[in-house]
């Protein structure tokens, strides 16, 4: 830091000497300090506990615990000089104590630093709702899963801190490193507080990619816990389909797709099960290559829409999808397929109403085809 001179037009460099060097400690002086102006950390926070020593089977005490503005529990771990090796693991330890707090244990902890403080007349919940802007404590959450934060003050960071400190930011944890530095000038004296972890013009950039990276694990854990319902699923009812007199299947192995498919006799023309999670169907498909065709071998079957209905048993859902390749002919099942309580029942369905759909539409789509390859073969009538 640097004096400004404007008569002599020059700066002069402050003297900044070491905490120690001052006589100031940790605990009386620069906890005490954050205690009372936690606005000196960048944002508004609500001091709740100093020392705090409540954790179970442990002597342990953090240094400062807060709350900040969206009811996160925040630790604050302080060193003056050094920043120590072992402060970030501390600091870990304290968060995973603090994770399990409930609001009435943040509740009380704070009115019992409310009474060590002089301050028993004041009412902790009370303070908390004015606090976060709500009207009631009922409405209030506090401490929600996963969202307590880390703090480190010191005036130096060693090497191995910072190393572990963008690690941990980089898998989501949420951390920053605030550097503190005192000034000399006459006889006043000066202290600065500045984030250097993760850098405030980065830091919102690093919140959005780990909010975009957790957005995708999860999209992946999720698409993994799919397809293994979608295996296991397709594993009892494949087995299911070889037992039984439907022989559409007999050379289909199980998948991790939400479909398995038979041939028909006719090229690119299928007998699809469907499994989802909360609707599976049984389907005639045409996906041949030629739009045109799928649509001429629909429109031969549509044409005798009332009597294939009526060998099937139920009204069918007729998809000709006019500016799609592929058509569908099907009949669906409102289940949870994902309830595996609910798979006999649901493979008992597949079974019995795929043999329905073939036996209703194994001879037709046949003749189908031969009609739309007579039709594509007629000449074009340039008249």
């Amino acid at each position: 830091m640097y004096k400004i001179d404007q008569a002599a037009n020059r700066i002069i460099e402050v003297d900044s000497p070491k905490f120690s060097e001052l006589g100031f400690t940790e605990r009386h002086h620069l906890q005490e300090w954050l205690a009372h102006t936690p606005a000196a950390l960048g944002e508004e926070l609500l001091i709740i506990q100093k020392e705090f020593d409540g954790f179970d089977d442990t002597k342990e005490r953090l240094d400062l615990l807060a709350l900040d503005k969206d009811g996160n529990l925040v630790i604050i771990e302080n060193k003056l000089d050094d920043s120590g090796r072992d402060v970030v693991w501390q600091a870990l330890k304290y968060a995973s104590y603090c994770s399990t707090f409930t609001k009435e244990q943040i509740i009380k902890a704070y009115q019992e630093y409310l009474s060590k403080s002089g301050r028993s007349n004041e009412d902790a919940a009370a303070n908390v709702v004015e606090f976060l802007e709500f009207s009631d404590l009922e409405e209030v959450v506090l401490n929600s899963t996963n969202t307590q934060r880390l703090m480190f003050v010191a005036a130096n960071f060693r090497k191995e801190v910072t190393s572990t400190a963008l690690w941990l930011l980089g898998n989501g944890i949420s951390l920053q490193c605030m550097k503190v530095t005192p000034y000399r000038h006459d006889n006043d004296l000066y202290l600065n507080v500045e984030q250097i972890i993760p850098t405030p013009e980065a830091e919102e950039l690093m919140i959005s990619i780990n909010a975009k990276a957790k957005e995708e694990k999860e999209t992946v854990g999720k698409q993994h816990s799919r397809y293994r319902i979608r295996l296991q699923y397709w594993e009892q009812a494949v087995n299911a389909l070889h037992k039984s007199d439907c022989h559409l299947f007999e050379n289909v192995s199980p998948s991790k797709d939400q479909w398995i498919s038979a041939g028909s006799g006719v090229s690119g023309c299928t007998f699809t099960l469907i499994f989802g999670k909360s609707e599976s169907r049984v389907e005639v498909i045409m996906g041949r290559s030629d739009l045109k065709e799928n649509k001429l071998i629909f429109d031969a079957l549509a044409s005798q829409k009332e009597i294939l209905e009526d060998k099937f048993g139920y009204p069918l859902t007729w998809y000709r999808n006019d500016d799609k390749k592929v058509s569908r002919i099907q009949y669906p099942l409102e289940i949870d397929g994902y309830d595996k309580e609910n798979w006999p029942e649901l493979i008992d369905w597949m079974i019995k109403h795929m043999s329905r759909l073939e036996k209703t539409f194994k001879q037709p789509l046949l003749e189908a085809a031969e009609q739309m390859k007579k039709t594509l073969q007629e000449p074009v009538n340039t008249v």
